[in-house]
């Protein structure tokens, strides 16, 4: 399936998609290639290109565009991989399947209205609305989580709450790792961007 189709049906038709996504066989590289790569790139360029050139108003630069960029690019790879682990490395206590690659598709596959709603960061100041995006890969989730992770519907709430509590940690961590590497890089600090 292309990229496109996937993406679509992942947001307009998830219960029945995640069914097709449960009969295919996982692949992590290509799923990290053909998938993750292509849209981790759309909230990157639109990181760059806001904070680069059109959200210079408040303060942004082609430095602040790349660092913003590479955050948000690697973030995406580390955020798949690292929540497709906690889902593989949780499963066994919400009486589910233990299996990366399915966690992996369950994981790429919900973070897609994320990474679409990424274009939203061309203009700085409407980034909320990506992150308005990203919740309804939480309810993606919760779909996928029966059909992916074999987990009985009475535990797929509190299996989803616990994902989401941990990934919340882990991408904060990563949040400020990343952060803290590539603003270096390039010379700039957090509150340069608040002046």
């Amino acid at each position: 399936m292309s990229l496109v189709d996937r993406a679509k049906n992942i947001i307009l038709t998830p219960k029945t998609e995640w069914i097709v996504i449960a009969g295919e066989e996982a692949n992590i590289a290509q799923i990290f290639r053909d998938y993750v790569f292509p849209l981790a790139m759309i909230p990157a360029v639109a990181s760059l290109l806001g904070f680069g050139f059109i959200g210079r108003g408040i303060g942004a630069s082609l430095r602040w565009g790349i660092a913003m960029g590479l955050i948000q690019f690697v973030s995406a790879f580390l955020g798949a991989y690292i929540g497709a682990f906690v889902a593989d490395f949780l499963a066994p206590n919400f009486g589910s399947q233990k299996n990366l690659g399915k966690a992996v598709q369950l994981v790429a596959f919900s973070y897609t209205p994320a990474w679409i709603g990424g274009v939203f960061l061309l203009f700085p100041t409407l980034g909320i609305l990506s992150t308005v995006a990203s919740l309804y890969g939480l309810y993606l989730l919760y779909l996928g989580l029966p059909h992916m992770m074999k987990t009985p519907q009475d535990k797929v709430v509190t299996y989803l709450i616990a994902m989401i509590v941990a990934v919340i940690v882990i991408y904060f961590v990563i949040s400020f790792v990343l952060s803290s590497v590539f603003l270096g890089i390039f010379g700039l600090s957090p509150i340069s961007m608040i002046r």
